[in-house]
């Protein structure tokens, strides 16, 4: 009984000098270990006469379990020390100046296609984007351009073969839409997207360029709707002083057809360097969809008629922002970018 005395005393003697956590692994493989000196005590078992081997033992049991105690105590302690010393380490100075973060900008291109499907979403249209790589069919055949049309010459086309082409303008997606209702319905879309011609390069050209455009099939429908549709949208895109003037026009796919004029929203229609003095600014061009359209499409055109118009991105970006060159649009320059802001 004494050396258990011994042992304990000795333990918690060691235990109070151990200084950091290693030196209190230490003591736990020294004494409480499987293999440690208070474990071993259990070894004197077999030289205890029978009589006292019940005290023994239970005096063992109470070594160990107050060394433990006092041993899971001291590890609480160098924990938290070892906790409190990290977090010093790892404060955060607030009166550091934060870094500064440069957000993305929107590219004009985008912001205009938002703002112009926003609108005609607002009037109860659809958006349908169709695909770039078209078939001669879609893209000039069922818009009333056929092979030898002199309207193909005005579209200098990238062809891979003679029936596969880069759509030259989005109204291929009117005419999947027309084709694609086996049930003749009312149509009321517009077909935002990319298009491309060959085209050199300039201020003002390029082979790739984008379009939205219009198309609204029904009965009865006249181009009284179209002047209606056309002065709303330019009021919602240039301001609601803005008036419209429609100009006799040719597009293959739309008999009558027309030009359509804005009147300047720099001068308010005096006459200015942005509208060449005239007053108006042109915008887009549109018509009454032809009835050979129509028909090829599976439309009656003794029942239907329809309108459709095309608005050319990047033309108005250029108007509204005052962007001189259409190739800015394609450079992803950031001191060009910088000035624009997306939603």
């Amino acid at each position: 009984m004494e050396d258990l005395d011994l042992v304990l005393s000795d333990g918690k003697s060691e235990l109070n000098s151990c200084s950091d956590s290693s030196t209190l692994d230490t003591f736990f493989a020294k004494y409480l270990s499987k293999k440690g000196k208070v474990s071993s005590l259990m070894g004197y078992m077999k030289e205890i006469s029978k009589e006292n081997k019940a005290a023994f033992g239970m005096k063992v049991n109470a070594i160990k379990n107050e060394l433990n105690a006092a041993y899971e105590e001291k590890k609480a302690y160098f924990e938290k020390l070892a906790l409190n010393k990290k977090l010093q380490e790892e404060t955060i100075d607030i009166s550091l100046p934060g870094r500064e973060v440069t957000p993305g900008r929107t590219n004009p291109y985008y912001l205009i296609i938002d703002e112009v499907t926003d609108i005609f979403l607002d009037m109860g249209y659809e958006v349908k984007e169709g695909r770039d790589v078209e078939t001669d069919e879609y893209n000039f055949e069922l818009l009333n351009v056929p092979v030898d049309h002199p309207a193909r010459d005005m579209q200098d086309t990238f062809y891979f073969d003679s029936s596969l082409l880069l759509r030259t303008q989005t109204s291929a997606a009117q005419a999947h839409t027309m084709k694609e209702k086996a049930i003749k319905t009312p149509i009321k879309i517009i077909c935002p997207g990319k298009a491309y011609r060959r085209d050199d390069d300039d201020m003002t050209h390029s082979h790739q360029f984008a379009q939205i455009e219009g198309l609204v099939v029904d009965k009865n429908i006249s181009i009284a709707n179209l002047k209606a549709t056309l002065e709303l949208f330019a009021k919602k895109m240039f301001g609601e002083k803005r008036q419209i003037r429609l100009r006799s026009s040719y597009f293959p796919f739309t008999e009558p057809s027309v030009e359509v004029d804005v009147s300047c929203f720099s001068c308010n229609g005096k006459g200015c360097a942005l509208c060449k003095n005239t007053g108006w600014i042109e915008i887009l061009g549109a018509g009454m969809v032809n009835p050979k359209v129509l028909e090829m499409c599976g439309y009656d055109p003794e029942v239907w008629s329809g309108f459709a118009f095309g608005v050319g991105v990047e033309r108005v970006a250029m108007l509204r922002y005052g962007i001189d060159d259409i190739r800015r649009f394609y450079q992803n320059d950031v001191r060009f970018l910088s000035p624009f802001k997306g939603k």
